[in-house]
């Protein structure tokens, strides 16, 4: 009996110290990763301000057409909410009538300087998105929506 205690208490000893030596061993790994991770966090740091920058500056240059001219996010927004509604009304007044679906002849198509102001941008990059909205609405508007 005295035999088996000595023996499962000997077990239960190595068990304990190869669990120590373990977290020991652990412990050290972990102080290493910690003093080495913090040049990398800088690093990291300073490619997500780069990436900032790029977006940044991505979204400027979106807003300049190619030809040179800019228009603002806020202009191109107003053109094609304008157009649309006029647009919209167009075509509906030509199918309530009767007519064919044609909106080239629309004055407000032709002009297509419904709420443009200075501040907006380029008048002619106003007038083709403009002309975009009022397409897509007289689209919708004879088609009964």
């Amino acid at each position: 009996m005295k035999k088996i205690f000595t023996r499962f208490g000997g077990g239960i000893l190595g068990l304990f110290l190869l669990l120590g030596i373990g977290m020991a061993a652990s412990q050290t790994a972990q102080a290493q990763y910690r003093n080495d991770r913090y040049p990398q966090s800088r690093d990291r740091d300073w490619s997500r301000d780069r990436d900032w920058r790029r977006d940044r500056d991505w979204n400027r240059q979106r807003d300049v057409d190619q030809s040179g001219y800019g228009i603002s996010a806020n202009g191109r927004q107003t053109a094609l909410n304008a157009g649309f509604n006029e647009g919209i009304k167009a075509g509906r007044k030509d199918r309530r009538r009767g007519e064919r679906f044609e909106y080239r002849d629309e004055g407000a198509f032709q002009n297509a300087t419904s709420d443009y102001s200075s501040r907006l941008g380029d008048l002619e990059l106003y007038r083709q998105y403009y002309r975009q909205g009022y397409v897509n609405g007289y689209r919708a508007g004879y088609s009964g929506y």
